[in-house]
């Protein structure tokens, strides 16, 4: 006795059979169309019906886990006579045939992993043995073996001989499927100007490796960290930890993405110019020397350099840095500021000066002011002296006062202290000329007219002297 659903059934079936446009192992989407005691069919589309087992609709507690009506997701295991697919093999009914299906097809089968045995270990996949090579367990190399057995994972056939006496099976090749798509996925997401949460993976000297998501990693490099110096990547990106980065560049070719960290935060120097200006003495810290210079820390993000030049000459190489020691806090005057360069130069306030002695200092450096400047170094056509942070002169050769043959490195010893006269400034370029030679000449003037002075008064002092000692004389005689 049939019922009035069974003719509809039995159309489908027939419907089935005549349908051959798909290849074994293709994916297909479709819908549940009729559910039946043993099988049930799937629309898929154009290409027809197909079949499908009831047990690779159920779940663990053996319900069927689908209706009429849902969609699913299956692989096509069978071309033969119809289309047959697979969303999963039974788990504990695989026959031969199925697992020899699966293995043609590609798809995914669960084994449990009974031991550990030379080479890999034995799994058992329904009732048939198979073997993992150690390799294809996972990924990552495993340090203890054994922490495997027990566990039933999905595994890929990879070989099916003698009628399945011979399976071989791995579960890295599966993972590493799931990676790539994985990977596929994150690397659409992964853009110019995304930001994106990752896990650090590794760190290293010049930074962090970033694993955005299905494998794909990222360069986090210690210079995009944060906006001033960071003396310990740890401190930002440790292993293992959850960061939000952002994406500054994307080498399709090369496949390299460079990551930022401090691009979510504000640039400091977008504010620089309207905070400080040229003249003014702030704090800093040292925070690292060159053979150029002393970098200073304004504030975090904010790095001024000291350049050597605006030190006072030692005589010695290098000297100038014993004044500056790394971590040194001490007040710093602002010498210039390029904002769109992220550019600052600064020069150390002598401790013992008030604050902004430095500028009035400058100031003073006028044409005909006399002051004194150390000796900073020779050039074939003069001597430079530095007069002020930042404000070095030049003494030509013609206005050291002494002669082309005497030794001018003896005469102008570097770091010794020499009084020079201004005679030159110029405002646009910086540059100032100086003269020992009409400082000498200066001294004999004021030498000579000290002499003139106390030569004029001479005769006056000599007769004042006469006539008090004869009044004295005088004095005497009448008081006798």
């Amino acid at each position: 006795m049939t019922g009035p659903g069974d003719d509809d059934f039995a159309a489908l079936f027939e419907a089935s059979l005549k349908t051959r446009r798909l290849e074994k192992g293709q994916a297909v989407k479709g819908r549940v169309v009729a559910i039946g005691p043993e099988v049930a069919f799937v629309d898929v589309g154009g290409k027809g019906e197909a079949l499908i087992a009831i047990d690779e609709l159920k779940g663990e507690d053996g319900v069927i886990e689908v209706a009429v009506g849902d969609r699913i997701e299956a692989v096509v295991v069978s071309t033969e006579g119809g289309l047959t697919l697979s969303r999963q093999l039974a788990r504990s009914a695989a026959t031969a045939r199925e697992i020899e299906d699966a293995f043609h097809a590609g798809l995914p089968v669960e084994g449990r992993v009974e031991s550990v045995v030379k080479g890999g270990y034995e799994v058992r996949i329904a009732r048939h043995p198979a073997f993992c090579p150690i390799s294809q367990i996972d990924v990552a190399r495993t340090a203890d073996p054994a922490e495997h057995v027990g566990h039933v994972y999905p595994f890929r056939i990879t070989e099916y001989r003698e009628g399945g006496r011979n399976i071989v099976v791995s579960r890295r090749a599966l993972i590493e499927a799931e990676q790539r798509v994985r990977a596929e996925e994150a690397r659409r997401a992964i853009v110019a100007g995304a930001v994106l949460t990752g896990r650090v993976v590794s760190v290293r000297e010049f930074g962090a490796f970033v694993d955005l998501g299905g494998g794909v990693q990222g360069l986090l490099h210690r210079s995009e960290m944060g906006w001033s110096h960071v003396p310990d990547i740890l401190q930002v990106a440790a292993p293992g930890e959850e960061i939000t980065v952002k994406v500054l560049r994307v080498d399709e070719q090369t496949q390299r993405i460079a990551l930022g960290l401090k691009q979510l935060t504000e640039d400091p120097w977008a504010t620089v110019a309207s905070r400080y200006e040229v003249g003014q003495v702030v704090a800093g810290r040292v925070t690292r020397l060159a053979e150029f210079g002393a970098f200073v820390e304004i504030e975090p993000g904010v790095e001024a350099l000291a350049h050597v030049s605006t030190f006072p000459p030692t005589g010695h190489s290098g000297g100038w840095a014993k004044s500056v020691p790394v971590g040194l806090r001490a007040e710093f005057e602002i010498l210039a500021i390029d904002a769109e360069k992220k550019r600052m130069g600064v020069a150390l306030v002598p401790q013992d000066a008030g604050r902004g002695a430095g500028a009035a200092h400058a100031d003073a450096i006028v044409a005909g002011a006399r002051v004194v400047g150390k000796v900073e170094r020779h050039e074939p056509f003069g001597v430079f002296v530095f007069l002020a942070p930042g404000r070095s002169g030049l003494i030509p050769l013609a206005e050291t006062g002494v002669t082309r043959e005497a030794d001018l490195k003896s005469a102008f010893p570097v770091g010794a202290d020499v009084e020079v006269m201004v005679t030159e400034v110029d405002p646009l370029t910086r540059r100032i000329r100086l003269s020992r030679k009409a400082v000498i000449e200066a001294q004999e003037a004021d030498e000579l007219r000290e002499y003139r002075q106390r030569d004029a008064a001479a005769p006056a002092e000599r007769f004042g002297s006469l006539a008090d000692k004869l009044r004295g004389a005088l004095e005497r005689k009448g008081s006798r």
